[in-house]
């Protein structure tokens, strides 16, 4: 029997694409009343951010991101901004429902050969023990809080945004793949992006459930040609190459905190 990997999430995550008419975008009181509205949506006090970001070559203008810590709090957030002028008279063209995920995958796999070599099953009782203590040792690493609680970076302003799932073709189902091949390919496809450490900043959101696609990638960046060079590595690598079906790419610049972008 095949298993679904154990996952952590953090922060759930929503972004809104839009195009704005040019009349909104010469409008100095709407504009204000934007910049008012993002001020305060900022950096709330109980976690998460939002941030706007100019797209550039999109049939979009604007992209807002959003990062809170539940989902009733990303309701909020989009019932403040659609009280503003701007938000009521754009289109939004695109938008993306997801929450912040670190998957388990090579855990996942230790823990379900360890139940088959003492005979027992994944899911009884000492597999959820053994996985909710290694599952605090990964919550406590400074990597993971990372990829679950991303922070803003204004060193990387740059933004990348799409939407992605896996394939389900016949020959070609992740799927139907094991938990241990899964784990092995998921592990090298990981290594291409640690060759960019420092660079380029990858957030995983994950939709299953939430959304048609089933993860998100935002990446932030201080060069934007990066993007072009980990996308074109990361398709080279096995896991993206046979297994990966990407959706519309959004690449802009974002904003200073509180800002709408001119």
């Amino acid at each position: 029997m095949n298993y679904a990997p154990e996952t952590l999430e953090g922060w759930y995550a929503l972004h809104q694409i839009y195009r704005v008419p040019a009349s909104l975008s010469a409008d100095a009181t709407a504009r204000d009343g934007m910049s008012r509205a993002l001020a305060e949506l900022a950096c709330p006090a109980d976690g998460g951010w939002t941030a706007a970001a100019s797209l550039v070559g999109s049939r979009a203008d604007v992209m807002l991101v959003h990062f809170r810590p539940t989902l009733d709090d990303i309701g909020r957030v989009q019932r403040r901004l659609g009280t503003e002028v701007v938000i009521e008279r754009s289109t939004l063209v695109y938008s993306f429902l997801s929450v912040t995920e670190a998957g388990l995958y090579h855990l996942s796999a230790q823990l379900a050969k360890e139940a088959e070599q003492r005979g027992g099953a994944v899911g009884d009782d000492a597999y959820r023990h053994a996985l909710a203590q290694r599952s605090a040792a990964e919550l406590a690493s400074a990597h993971v809080q990372r990829r679950l609680y991303p922070q803003r970076l204004p060193e990387m302003p740059y933004v990348c945004f799409y939407p992605m799932s896996k394939r389900r073709q016949p020959g070609q189902n992740w799927y139907e793949l094991s938990l241990e091949e899964r784990s092995r390919l998921m592990t090298a496809h990981g290594m291409v992006g640690r060759r960019y450490a420092g660079r380029v900043v990858q957030v995983i959101t994950g939709a299953i459930g939430l959304d048609a696609w089933e993860w998100g990638v935002t990446l932030f960046a201080r060069d934007p040609l990066d993007f072009k060079k980990l996308v074109t590595d990361m398709r080279f690598d096995e896991t993206s190459a046979r297994y990966a079906e990407f959706g519309e790419f959004f690449v802009g610049r974002l904003a200073a905190d509180g800002e709408w972008p001119a």
